[in-house]
């Protein structure tokens, strides 16, 4: 195996704002050999999402951040392409936590077999992995929908929304979205099912939370915050559940982030916000891959991915989520 190269992202600065292509260490070196117990994994896909930009900060949070001159963490897909691991042989598709590099050494800890039979492989980085859990769980769980209900969907057509919205539409709710773009608010109606979707990019969503939302909201899933944020809580409805499953919109400040101003909307109207972090349902993770991949197989729930090619633009690409550049699902093919 010394022959292969392992072509490697590290950090080497924490970002102030948007990260740079300065602030990781790019590398090439012979790719590692598997020892007693552990296996050679080539990376395929890697999955690119905004939490990223949150993992290179210092400071406290739901995960410990990435270090200086570690390699930069991420999702990923791969091939076992050499093993002394008795759960896992060469030629198994695996899905784990391999970071921004083409190969990786592993001891079995964290990673699943995929089936590239079942469903193409980057499909396993969105609706088959981490954002089809966080949507599913997020949604299931934590807002708890009853047919009839509205639920609002920020970032409609990504990784996670895409997912939310559909899950919601199968549980008989009456489906909102909010996107950037005609062609991704088109998206969201014509192949995911939202019955609206309010184009940010046009204007204030006041109107259209207005128009589509007459009856106010039940359920808002927020993976935007700021003004989104905002604006949303103005249309709440009695016990509303208003779940936080991120915020793109302040990953990049280098001012404090910007607090919801109209929280005692929460009061007024008995509501609830609760945060979700996917990792805290891994016990069940097999239970929604099972129920996302029988709507899949149905034709119930798509999945888009927005696949590009080249782990070389790694820093440049990574950016595409916070311009709003990608259509779906971002991954990285190696």
């Amino acid at each position: 195996m010394s022959a292969l190269i392992n072509k490697q992202f590290k950090l080497a600065a924490r970002p102030v704002g948007m990260a740079k292509r300065s602030d990781f260490t790019y590398a090439e070196t012979p790719a590692p050999t598997a020892g007693p117990g552990q296996l050679l994994i080539k990376v395929l896909y890697i999955s690119l999402d905004p939490a990223m930009r949150g993992w290179m900060n210092a400071g406290k949070s739901y995960i410990a951040p990435v270090e200086i001159d570690d390699t930069m963490r991420a999702g990923t897909i791969g091939e076992v392409v050499a093993s002394n691991h008795p759960g896992f042989a060469v030629g198994d598709f695996v899905s784990g936590s391999q970071g921004v590099q083409s190969y990786a050494l592993s001891d079995g800890k964290g990673l699943y077999k995929v089936d590239p039979k079942l469903a193409p492989l980057p499909k396993y980085l969105n609706a088959l992995g981490m954002p089809g859990m966080t949507g599913y769980f997020g949604l299931l769980e934590v807002g708890q929908p009853k047919a009839g209900e509205t639920v609002l969907v920020s970032a409609a057509s990504g990784a996670v929304g895409q997912t939310v919205g559909q899950v919601a539409k199968l549980q008989g709710c009456h489906v909102v979205g909010i996107a950037g773009g005609a062609d991704k608010c088109e998206y969201a109606v014509q192949e995911l099912g939202y019955d609206a979707c309010i184009d940010y990019k046009r204007g204030p969503i006041f109107p259209g939370l207005t128009e589509h939302c007459p009856k106010g909201v039940d359920i808002f899933f927020d993976n935007v915050g700021g003004e989104i944020l905002d604006a949303a809580l103005t249309r709440i409805r009695m016990h509303a559940r208003i779940i936080i499953c991120g915020a793109i919109s302040q990953y990049n400040n280098t001012a404090p982030i910007a607090g919801p101003k109209n929280y005692l909307s929460l009061l007024v109207n008995r509501a609830r916000m609760e945060g979700i972090v996917v990792f805290d349902w891994a016990p069940r993770y097999g239970e929604a891959v099972k129920a996302l991949a029988g709507w899949m197989a149905q034709g119930k729930l798509k999945s888009k991915e927005d696949v590009v090619e080249g782990i070389e633009t790694f820093p440049e690409t990574l950016l595409k989520l916070f311009s709003g550049e990608n259509f779906g699902k971002l991954v990285l093919k190696v």
